[in-house]
């Protein structure tokens, strides 16, 4: 239990929105992601939906590709509705996005090890393998690897690279390992990989937003790196704080970007993991706090508040968004086997992965 987030209510929520095919959507109207999905597959599996966390991690094994690869729906290019505040689904654009895509190793294993499963990796393990082996043909000589998948006709070098998705990433990677030696098996390939991301977003930012776009007003691209275990504790607080006042409204929460008045709960949410990486648990817990209002009383959470209008924007509650809140409460108050994994480097880059490890020390029950 929580004393901050309502678990039961955002697991009931996102039952709700679970199709048969145990698909999740953003919202009743639609749109489907990996990444998504898998957000609100790991909230199930810490709130204990056995069944349902099941049938949502089957969802990967029946949607993948003969390339390891996932086609999702572009969400940003859903349009809204602004009379009613409300997602307009329709046909959006899709992609097959890498850090979703890569996203399929944290949701496994996360979501396994809080519903004390280990022995359901087997089942998964092929998919992940396939996906973790996409994401790497996409990877750059630079160490970066490129948002989406290329078209046949494309080089990497035409593909612009995001912060935000590497540091992602890094941590699907670490998640990956940790898989790989349960599973007994030895991915050199992987670490490399992992190392090489690792590398480029300390050392060579040129790298992420090639082409004219400066994603640099967003909040995920601020606070993933801190988030995703790329920087040490002291590097990770020293980036919180430089920036602390452009995207943290007191009293309110994250700021999506930094020059709008609109605080939304999912970026809030991630904001308290990355808070907890970089050891600040007392901020983590205050941030948690300042997202009460924005509990639905029909369970869930709101997307986002306007505080300027003073309106909730837009209209919906997103499976992810709670997915995001049960993750932080996970996180900060350990409910749940594993509730570190988001928040702790759990394997260290290293030259070579050993095989037959087993689960770290610091993850077991």
């Amino acid at each position: 239990m929580s004393d901050l987030v309502d678990i039961r209510g955002c697991a009931d929520w996102i039952e709700q929105l679970q199709r048969a095919d145990g698909s999740i959507p953003w919202v009743e109207a639609g749109i489907w992601d990996a990444w998504n999905h898998g957000e609100s597959a790991m909230a199930l599996a810490i709130a204990g939906r056995r069944e349902t966390t099941l049938k949502a991690l089957d969802v990967f094994n029946e949607r993948q590709e003969a390339d390891g690869g996932f086609t999702g729906d572009l969400g940003a290019s859903v349009p809204l509705d602004d009379a009613n505040r409300r997602l307009v689904p329709g046909t959006p654009d899709t992609a097959r996005d890498t850090n979703f895509t890569g996203y399929v190793a944290v949701t496994v294993l996360r979501s396994l090890l809080a519903l004390n499963a280990l022995d359901q990796l087997p089942r998964y393990w092929p998919m992940l393998s396939r996906a973790m082996n996409f994401v790497l043909t996409h990877q750059s000589e630079h160490g970066d690897i490129v948002w989406r998948a290329r078209e046949a006709h494309e080089t990497l070098a035409e593909i612009d690279s995001l912060r935000a998705g590497n540091a992602s990433l890094y941590k699907a990677l670490e998640c990956a390992l940790i898989s790989a030696s349960a599973m007994g098996e030895r991915r050199d390939d992987w670490v490399l990989a992992r190392q090489a991301i690792g590398a480029v977003l300390r050392e060579n930012d040129a790298r992420f937003d090639r082409f004219g776009t400066d994603r640099r007003r967003y909040a995920m691209d601020w606070y993933y790196p801190v988030l995703a275990g790329v920087l040490s504790p002291e590097t990770g607080r020293a980036r919180l704080y430089a920036r602390w006042s452009e995207f943290v409204s007191p009293g309110m929460g994250c700021r999506c970007v930094h020059d709008e008045p609109w605080v939304t709960a999912a970026e809030t949410a991630e904001l308290v993991l990355a808070c907890l990486a970089a050891q600040k648990p007392d901020q983590a817990r205050t941030l948690l706090a300042n997202l009460s209002p924005l509990a639905a009383d029909e369970g869930g959470y709101w997307m986002g508040w306007q505080y300027e209008e003073h309106v909730l924007w837009p209209y919906e509650r997103p499976s992810w968004t709670a997915g995001a809140l049960v993750m932080a409460a996970d996180a900060l108050d350990a409910l749940t086997p594993g509730s570190t994994l988001l928040t702790r480097v759990h394997v260290a880059e290293r030259p070579v992965s050993s095989a037959g490890e087993g689960l770290p020390a610091s993850l077991r029950a």
